[in-house]
């Protein structure tokens, strides 16, 4: 399926690419070139004797080329793409010529192996139960330790806390990775990364601090809880949920908008976040994804593209995080209706009901009606329709393009963060979905 002009230069790695493909986007850059229900494929004369082969996968957008450029996509796949958005008269539909049906072919025996390979190989149901007691052990033994630590932290009070070396942190993070619970190792880097330089950084601390108890003491008391609950206990401390068995499941089907997305890198891993909104069902989803360094991830997500998709989500008192079972990409549906909060107070009830359900839920995306971006006191601020502020969060870089696609006026916006700070991911302009 071919993506409109936005949606492609949203795949860019850079600006330098996206001004680069742009620059070929020009026909007579390209000598053959053609298209097929699976791929998208052309030649582009470059500095050496040999045009470079460039071809993306239409089912999945992915990208190969011949240039020796590491970015995914190269500019050459970008330009590709763009040029044939722009004139789709100008590649009749061919057959696959034998370097772009070989990778094409490849690719789909690659998926169809991964699938054989998990039906074929023999589950071992007692080493797995022996396995899985004995990360549990490990677990509780690693929380044990955890939850002295904490109590030694409240004994003593917070105010020689920012004098802590990084070593306290990290050796604990350590500790807790060496027990198999990389998450609780996550959440104690994240207390540890607290900005002790902030004004008022002690409520932010304790907040961190007191939801990394409620997991630790909630997994001490786990078969007491409510089995979603115990789910979601488990997912935060590091235990995985088996996708295939998730796969299997019935799912939830919908038009789905993706309203914003977001990269970090950890270690050797990309950990890329992509946020969904069903347009009938008005739930949201977060589809995570990770890849090595350097590869592209296995579903191309670009914000303000449209999905007919399958969505199933992982257990939990709160179902938010989701894998996509099917999807086919589909073209931007005009004058679509969204379901909003009206403004903060709102959205503030909403939170109380999310809070009660999982109080050590991760931040959250919402969309939000007629907001407007304000300065206030040497900061930013979102202004609902009833002039109730909510801060954007200070590490939030991309206030100057907002106030360009706004121009100052409300807008209806989405929004992603948790109670008292949130950060815009894209807004409706001239009933066009632009991300930020």
């Amino acid at each position: 399926m071919q993506l409109t002009e936005d949606q492609i230069y949203a795949l860019a790695p850079d600006e330098a690419s996206k001004k680069a493909g742009r620059d070929l986007a020009n026909p007579a850059k390209w000598g053959s070139k053609g298209i097929s229900e699976e791929a998208l494929w052309g030649e582009c004369q470059g500095s050496g004797s040999k045009p470079y082969q460039t071809q993306v996968d239409l089912g999945a957008i992915a990208f190969k080329c011949s240039c020796p450029s590491r970015k995914f996509p190269c500019k050459h796949g970008l330009g590709l793409m763009l040029l044939c958005a722009r004139q789709p008269g100008l590649f009749a539909k061919s057959t696959m010529p034998a370097w772009v049906s070989d990778w094409i072919n490849k690719r789909a025996e690659k998926e169809e192996k991964k699938v054989e390979k998990a039906d074929e190989k023999p589950v071992d149901e007692s080493a797995q139960a022996k396995r899985v007691q004995a990360r549990e052990e490990k677990v509780s033994a690693g929380i044990a330790e955890l939850m002295v630590w904490i109590k030694d932290i409240v004994r003593g009070g917070i105010l020689t806390i920012p004098e802590k070396t990084p070593a306290y942190w990290d050796n604990m993070a350590r500790r807790m990775v060496d027990a198999q619970a990389s998450g609780l190792a996550g959440m104690v880097r994240n207390l540890g990364a607290t900005n002790f330089w902030n004004e008022g950084w002690q409520s932010g601390f304790i907040d961190k601090l007191l939801q990394l108890y409620l997991v630790a003491e909630g997994y001490n008391n786990i078969q007491n809880i409510d089995p979603d609950l115990q789910q979601d206990l488990r997912a935060v401390i590091g235990f995985t949920t088996n996708q295939e068995e998730l796969r299997a499941q019935t799912g939830v089907s919908d038009t789905w908008l993706v309203i914003g997305k977001e990269s970090r890198d950890e270690q050797q891993l990309t950990i890329e976040q992509n946020w969904l909104y069903g347009l009938k069902t008005n739930r949201y989803a977060l589809v995570l994804q990770f890849t090595v360094k350097g590869q592209f991830p296995p579903l191309n997500f670009s914000p303000g593209i449209y999905l007919d998709a399958t969505l199933v989500y992982f257990p939990s008192a709160l179902p938010y995080r989701a894998i996509v079972k099917d999807y086919n990409i589909i073209r931007p549906i005009d004058n679509v209706n969204i379901k909003t909060f009206a403004g903060w107070q709102q959205v503030a009830g909403y939170e109380t009901i999310l809070n009660s359900r999982l109080p050590f839920r991760s931040e959250m995306p919402l969309v939000i009606a007629s907001l407007t971006p304000v300065f206030y006191q040497k900061q930013w601020w979102l202004q609902d329709s009833e002039g109730c502020l909510c801060k954007i969060s200070a590490s939030y870089t991309n206030i100057w393009q907002l106030i360009a696609i706004s121009g100052g006026d409300p807008v209806n916006m989405a929004v992603i963060g948790r109670e008292n700070e949130y950060r815009p991911i894209g807004v409706w302009h001239q009933n066009n979905y632009k991300s930020i």
